[in-house]
């Protein structure tokens, strides 16, 4: 009973950590969890009175209760069947995939992380990097869209600020989940991005039961009324223009509209537009048709590269604002009245008569989108010197040339943003972030585009040159 037992220096760590473990899953983890409820629900409360769409009783629902949802779900549980039987594996393996890619999929909303920390983020960091702006709005129209109808958000996809910027300028009317991509998905980045009501997705994925998995997700929350944003485009443009919509998670929200239902589905589309988007010489750097995919640690590496050469033009005093952010809110296209229009209902349709319809909504939302992207002023000069390609222009010339421009693009009905309302102004800003990035060089008092910089300009002409297509 007196022998004393020894014990490996590794054994004591080890069971030191394991009890400490313990101690912080019992005592500590609950206390913050509580903590963080009863912060989420003084914010409920708050923001309440003002959001115009209201939280749904769906994003304040427990994840875990979500997941059991989506594990139990009819359609699910046939695709689970099905895929057994395909796959002459056990239904509990084939229950385990489908547990993993639930728990991949559903968000965790916490009102608190979205309403101060995400916002306080998104404020701070576009206003940093822009002078933000909204530009043109359908008030009328966003007056007449029902505060039970569940309201998707509709957007061009030129930048991962696209995230950061629509959250930020519609706090005041509802919380967006978005559907996010994977190079999301890391520590603590995809915690984060989870709390704010977003919800991951495998881009092209061919696996038939994550495809339901996920369109069960997306048609519960839905169904359930939950604010969405989607981008049709299904990523970034590359060269600038806008590209042609993908229509999967567009129909996963359609094909079982009711139009007697109790909940219009109302798609509001916006126009998004940049002076300088991060990710321009990026993106282009993926037109060649040999081009080689950026792998995340490199793409992490110029990420970290781009962000300190910024830091040393601050340390410096050389740095300057990415020039103008902005975006323009269009008028609200209500599903009920689409069908109603065409004297359809998708639920009672074929797959490809249905699908053909859905491509119809998907062109006009995109169409809406398309007519909203904003003319901003490095958009606006890049498009005369595109024009003008070759030839030396004088500042006068410049701005003789930027005023036909705006004359055509106005008798199109764009939307135009002149800082300060003053012309001249939005010429100067222009040009002169273009000098800074040396698309355009000064030889002597007359302009010239840089050929060495011909494809970054195209990019920028191209976000607006849509707009006076006839």
């Amino acid at each position: 009973m007196t022998v004393g037992v020894t014990l490996p220096l590794w054994l004591v760590i080890l069971a030191g950590v394991l009890a400490l473990i313990g101690l912080l899953d019992r005592l500590l983890v609950p206390s913050v969890r509580w903590f963080i409820r009863s912060r989420a629900n003084k914010v409920l409360d708050e923001v309440g009175s003002r959001l115009r769409i209201e939280i749904r009783p769906f994003q304040q629902t427990r994840r875990q209760v979500l997941i059991d949802r989506l594990l139990y779900d009819e359609k699910v549980q046939q695709a689970a069947a099905a895929s057994a039987r395909e796959l002459k594996m056990p239904r509990e393996v084939v229950m385990a995939r489908i547990g993993a890619y639930a728990r991949e999929i559903v968000p965790a909303f916490n009102a608190y992380f979205y309403f101060r920390i995400g916002y306080w983020l998104g404020r701070k960091i576009a206003r940093l990097l822009y002078r933000v702006r909204v530009g043109y709005t359908d008030a009328e129209g966003l007056a007449r869209v029902p505060p039970d109808a569940t309201v998707v958000f509709v957007m061009n996809h030129r930048s991962n600020m696209d995230y950061i910027l629509a959250a930020y300028l519609v706090a005041d009317q509802a919380a967006l989940s978005y559907a996010v991509g994977e190079w999301a998905r890391i520590w603590p980045l995809q915690q984060l991005i989870r709390s704010m009501g977003a919800y991951f997705v495998r881009r092209n994925s061919r696996d038939e039961l994550y495809r339901k998995v996920l369109e069960r997700y997306i048609v519960m929350a839905t169904e359930a009324g939950v604010t969405q944003a989607v981008y049709p485009e299904g990523g970034l443009t590359r060269d600038g223009k806008m590209r042609a919509p993908k229509l999967g998670a567009l129909d996963y929200m359609v094909r079982g509209f009711s139009p007697e239902g109790e909940r219009d589905l109302v798609f509001i589309p916006l126009g998004i537009n940049y002076d300088r988007t991060l990710e321009d010489r990026t993106q282009l750097l993926g037109l060649g048709a040999d081009a080689k995919r950026t792998g995340a640690l490199q793409a992490a590496w110029n990420t970290l590269a781009f962000a300190g050469h910024q830091a040393r033009l601050m340390i410096r005093n050389e740095w300057h604002r990415f020039g103008y952010a902005c975006v323009n809110v269009g008028t609200p296209v209500s599903m009920r009245e689409f069908v109603r229009e065409r004297s359809i209902d998708l639920r009672k349709l074929g797959k490809e008569e249905r699908y053909a319809r859905i491509a119809e909504l998907g062109d006009h939302l995109m169409h809406s989108v398309g007519k909203l992207i904003p003319v901003l002023p490095v958009p606006l000069v890049a498009l005369v010197f595109e024009r003008n390609a070759g030839k030396a222009l004088s500042e006068l010339e410049i701005k003789s040339e930027v005023e036909t421009l705006i004359a055509r693009l106005e008798a199109a009905g764009a939307h135009i943003y002149i800082p300060r309302r003053d012309r001249d102004y939005a010429i100067t800003a222009g040009l002169r972030m273009m000098l800074l990035r040396h698309m355009v060089e000064n030889r002597d008092g007359l302009y010239v585009a840089s050929p060495a910089q011909g494809a970054l300009l195209r990019y920028y002409a191209n976000s607006i040159a849509h707009l006076l297509a006839k």
